[in-house]
């Protein structure tokens, strides 16, 4: 896994935590800098870049980005295949 890559995960795993948190949360996190970030990393990839996770963060499929990078398989969509 490449460091962006690496950055990427923990993105969104940072993203994720933020949304589990909101429901409690008092005032609510604000989201748009992790989506921002994310924007940035994924633009920072290689073209020699698994296609299909570049996919996932272009559609904005962020759980199954994270799966992807995780190694598990990530449930296919209606985009394809």
């Amino acid at each position: 896994m490449t460091q962006i890559e690496q950055d990427i995960l923990q993105k969104l795993v940072e993203l994720d935590e933020a949304v589990q948190a909101m429901r409690t949360a008092n005032p609510k996190p604000n989201l748009l800098p992790l989506f921002t970030k994310l924007d940035d990393l994924a633009a920072q990839l290689p073209p020699e870049t698994d296609p299909e996770l570049k996919h996932f963060l272009q559609r904005k499929s962020y759980e199954k980005a994270r799966a992807r990078l995780e190694g598990r398989v990530a449930a296919r969509g209606s985009c394809g295949p």
